[in-house]
């Protein structure tokens, strides 16, 4: 089975392109900006007639698109997230080669959803943000196309190669920065969100499983458990051998919460926020410090921020319903969270 892969050196890309490679059945021709792709193409710029041509001359039996991007404003989002997908879509349509696609979606396109509740892909989608937006119009895309698809809604995925800018990313750097300056407190803030985190290798299982499937649609891609980013965090530090106290600076004005990690002890060093020097949480938002000098609680000067919500527009929850991918995949995930923190962890310790 020849599979073409556009997006090969993305986050999500690296690895489905290791887990194709594995396959001795598959030949893998990936498609890419990069210097190191087989084929240098821009989906964002190229014609749909340019990329047309190179499918009736590789004739692919599968698309895979991991291509795309998390940051930017509306419009490069568009461009990367939407037009590259109808880009997409229209060569294979123009195509001979009746090749099958397999899009890579995200849960920012369900949005916001019920505490407590699972999502399920019959769930109406609320994107909380352009990015969700983007994402959400490239699946209706695919879904119209007529074409033999099925789009991965990926949840929030971890492990190695997590990148240094996400929640996740963010935590370990905080935390290598805390023991690396033999700091014993960490301040972290916007810790109460609830995340449905999948491991990024477990991603690329599935996309290899939807490329074998005759499945179409949409299918959720999770763990199907939510875990508040508190207690991810505090696996972090056990994962670490991080002897400090992490406080929490969700909540009320003036309220430091030390929820999280070990008690403190005379042993214990200064305080330190989330990111260095600076007073700031653990997504890199400035915070007034409501501690004094000598770490006696104070009112502070100006109130303090409410919580900066999780990036990704989806609210305080999110948890994926995953049985479609179990039923017409054969697909469950196998690496629990505390593997893929102790990868990221790994990443980061070895960071100079």
């Amino acid at each position: 089975m020849r599979v073409l892969l556009i997006g090969a050196n993305g986050y999500i890309g690296r690895f489905v392109a290791d887990r194709l490679l594995a396959d001795p059945a598959v030949q893998l021709t990936a498609l890419g900006r990069g210097d190191d792709a087989d084929v240098r193409f821009d989906l964002a710029t190229g014609s749909p007639g340019a990329l047309t041509r190179f499918l009736d001359a590789v004739h692919p039996g599968v698309v895979v698109n991991c291509a795309g991007t998390t940051r930017g404003g509306a419009r490069e989002l568009t461009r990367h997230n939407t037009v590259a997908v109808a880009t997409v879509c229209e060569a294979l349509r123009r195509s001979g080669c009746g090749a099958r696609l397999v899009q890579v979606g995200c849960s920012a396109e369900y949005g916001p959803s019920q505490p407590g509740s699972s999502t399920a892909e019959d769930a109406v989608p609320r994107p909380g943000g352009p990015y969700g937006v983007s994402k959400l119009a490239a699946t209706e895309l695919v879904l119209g196309s007529g074409l033999d698809a099925v789009v991965l809604r990926v949840f929030s995925p971890a492990g190695p190669g997590t990148p240094a800018g996400s929640p996740l990313g963010r935590l370990a750097e905080a935390m290598r920065r805390a023991m690396q300056s033999g700091d014993g407190e960490l301040r972290l803030g916007g810790l109460g969100a609830q995340r449905d985190f999948i491991d990024v290798r477990d991603v690329a299982r599935a996309v290899h499983a939807a490329s074998l499937s005759a499945a179409q649609g949409v299918i959720n891609i999770g763990s199907g458990r939510a875990v508040r980013l508190r207690d991810a965090a505090a696996t972090l530090a056990r994962v670490a051998g991080y002897g400090g106290t992490l406080h929490e600076l969700d909540g009320p004005p003036g309220v430091l919460r030390p929820t999280i990690g070990h008690p403190r002890t005379e042993s214990v060093g200064h305080r330190v926020d989330a990111l260095g020097h600076h007073r700031t949480d653990a997504l890199g938002h400035h915070r007034p410090d409501p501690l004094g000098s000598r770490g006696e609680r104070t009112e502070p000067e100006h109130p303090a921020p409410a919580p900066h919500p999780y990036p990704d527009g989806c609210g305080s929850w999110q948890q994926a319903d995953v049985r479609t991918a179990r039923d017409r995949l054969g697909w469950r995930p196998r690496i629990g969270l505390e593997e893929s923190l102790a990868d990221i962890w790994m990443e980061a310790a070895c960071r100079i």
